[in-house]
């Protein structure tokens, strides 16, 4: 199942990596809140209550990606997008021990390996993807769409490929090769990528569109008009 890489259940990593991993997960977290409090903007705190929210709810609904294959929004890009990478990890942070705390939606004992996959990765990748994409795409409605289908897409490969270094380090028997595993969870998450692309690249387009100041990756900058929008 593609919820595998996703949301880490328990006795699929071992305790020493597991511990090695929530450290790391520690001091990630522990400096997002001391970077997203020094740069933070009044005007992001409603949007991240909203935001954080939304991919909550989002997360517990499945889409098919494949036969017998489901997958859910990660929300780390999304995250990203709207309230920059620090803000955004710890949104996506919120809702991953809030979901296996109270829903039992990962292990506990895994929360170090999720919040980095989920959180740190999907967030960090997903925000350097727009912005090196906003460089060279116009700052349209359909550049901005761009730019955030593909940072969603390779934020969800590139935490998919965080669980499988996980799994490398210390991964428990799961009855096939390490190669098998990685080429499956990798090329199911693509197909997971572009469902999130979709649902990314419309909430994020839908907010510009109406409020430009309140997309980090924006700047403060308003979308520009093509010649067919302006008609």
């Amino acid at each position: 199942m593609s919820d595998l890489a996703l949301h880490i259940p328990t006795d699929v990593v071992n305790g020493p990596t597991s511990l090695a991993f929530a450290l790391l997960a520690a001091v990630a977290v522990g400096l997002c809140v001391v970077m997203a409090r020094r740069h933070l903007d009044e005007r992001l705190v409603p949007l991240a209550g909203l935001a954080t929210a939304f991919i909550f709810a989002a997360q517990m609904l499945n889409f098919p990606v494949a036969a017998g294959v489901s997958g859910h929004l990660l929300g780390g890009a999304l995250a990203a997008a709207l309230l920059g990478p620090w803000l955004g990890a710890l949104c996506v942070t919120v809702v991953i021990v809030i979901q296996a705390l109270l829903f039992a939606d990962g292990a506990v004992t895994a929360l170090g390996l999720n919040v980095v996959n989920m959180a740190v990765i999907a967030s960090f990748t997903g925000y350097a993807v727009i912005v090196l994409a906003l460089k060279v795409l116009p700052r349209t409605r359909w550049g901005l769409g761009a730019a955030v289908f593909a940072a969603a897409l390779v934020s969800v490969v590139a935490a998919s490929a965080g669980f499988v270094l996980q799994f490398w380090l210390g991964g428990e028997e799961v009855g096939q090769s390490f190669g098998a595993m990685a080429a499956a969870i990798l090329g199911t998450h693509v197909l997971v990528g572009i469902g999130e692309g979709v649902i990314t690249a419309g909430a994020v387009t839908a907010v510009a569109a109406a409020r430009p100041d309140l997309v980090h990756a924006l700047r403060g900058s308003r979308l520009a008009e093509t010649a067919k929008e302006s008609v």
